[in-house]
């Protein structure tokens, strides 16, 4: 009898570890996926310079190719934002990995503005799937991971795949064959390589009726979430904004107010934003979040100041260093204000509320890049930029603001559990 239960302990023992090990293995290759598919669509922003020498895609065409970006994510999160509670993560994901797939197969064939929105349109509706049915299967399977990891790969996820997306594109343009081809075939590849990823993956949402009426658009958020949103969307805003400034002018700016034509330059210029929001996800795991909130809001609207002098003066190497230390800011603001409105949902809830996220991050990015497309006719990229410097400003002084409410609101939450 005893050896009985001692074979069934290490029986229920082994599957228990094999079970996480499945589990771990789905939250990498969510993880991926969501990286992966930003890495698409970050892969055109360094050929923007060649549209508009050789296909004469003009200033406003390309900050447009930003909003139709954008307003794809929207609508994707806002209509599709729910599926996944109902098909399963994995279907959904893998219509977000296709979607990306079809826009790089889109952008091998720019020679005017019309390929080029198509494709930025199909990106994001690729983004806004992603946002939701990859980041609410990470977030199921976080249980495998510190407890930091699952917010900081939600937050910085997407800029990671940015600036990888970005940088070896940007080496492909300027040094590679075949250069408006190859950085989208490499794409096709990697885009492969998640599908097979995510068919091997567990789902954690079981199919559920009520696929239909999840489309009907819904932004309402559970109580737990509501309290942290109005402060979480100012930061969202604030730090989104500039990256969509740098998706749309990046080039431009490396260009005229930085003097350098080079397209990894351009890519290094988009990048230097992006990729150091990592760094910052992982100082904001060690803190409190709504610490990581504060602290990453006043940082991030200093280092926008810098910015701001370093293009006022053309120096490249000021810029990249401002630039560098707005993007580690900048994931601590964003790990902090997801984690204060996510840690403490039920998992039907966290695909909706993600949506919400998402939708106010993308929408806060795509109104200023169109208004900035629009500036960009009569004014210089540098008095453009001023206004994202204001947004950044208005953010610091919202969390001063607010601290003593978050922070209370954030400790009643955790007591509560």
């Amino acid at each position: 009898m005893h050896k009985t239960s001692t074979a069934c302990r290490k029986t229920m023992k082994e599957l228990n570890r094999l079970e996480t090990k499945v589990d771990k293995a789905s939250f990498w290759a969510a993880a991926l996926s969501l990286a992966a598919t930003f890495v698409a669509s970050a892969t055109p922003i360094p050929l923007y310079g060649t549209y508009q020498r050789v296909d004469g895609v003009s200033y406003f065409e390309l900050s447009l190719s930003s909003v139709v970006y954008f307003v794809g994510a929207v609508t994707a999160l806002l209509i599709f934002g729910r599926l996944s509670n109902h098909l399963g993560r994995r279907p959904v994901s893998i219509m977000a990995v296709v979607l990306a797939a079809m826009a790089s197969a889109s952008f091998l064939h720019v020679h005017d503005a019309a390929p080029l929105l198509i494709g930025r349109l199909l990106q994001g509706l690729a983004c806004g799937l992603a946002s939701t049915a990859l980041a609410a299967w990470i977030v199921d399977c976080a249980h495998t991971v510190p407890k930091w990891l699952a917010p900081a790969v939600i937050s910085c996820g997407p800029m990671t795949g940015l600036t990888i997306g970005g940088v070896i594109s940007g080496v492909l343009v300027e040094y590679g064959p075949i250069p408006r081809q190859l950085p989208f075939y490499l794409v096709l590849v990697l885009l492969a390589v998640c599908v097979a990823l995510i068919l091997r993956g567990k789902e954690t949402m079981p199919s559920a009726p009520g696929a239909i009426g999840s489309l009907k658009p819904r932004m309402g958020l559970p109580a737990k979430a509501k309290k942290f949103f109005p402060v979480a969307a100012v930061t969202f805003v604030s730090t989104w904004a500039l990256g969509g400034f740098f998706q749309a002018f990046g080039p431009a700016m490396a260009n005229e107010q930085l003097h350098s034509s080079n397209a990894v330059a351009a890519a290094l210029v988009f990048a230097s934003i992006m990729a150091p929001s990592t760094v910052g996800a992982s100082i904001a795991g060690k803190m409190k979040a709504t610490t990581a909130q504060f602290y990453g809001m006043i940082s991030f609207a200093v280092f926008v100041g810098g910015l701001l002098l370093a293009l006022q003066w053309g120096i490249l190497v000021m810029f990249l260093i401002a630039s560098v230390l707005a993007g580690i800011a900048q994931g601590m603001v964003l790990t902090g204000s997801i984690q204060t409105m996510v840690s403490s949902l039920e998992p039907k809830e966290r695909a909706n509320v993600l949506s919400v996220i998402y939708a106010t991050s993308y929408t806060g990015a795509a109104i200023p890049t169109l208004i900035a497309g629009r500036m960009s006719e009569s004014y210089s990229l540098l008095q453009v930029a001023c206004g994202y410097g204001v947004l950044a400003l208005v953010g610091a002084v919202t969390v001063i603001l607010a601290r003593k409410y978050q922070q209370r609101e954030f400790q009643q939450c955790e007591l509560n559990g």
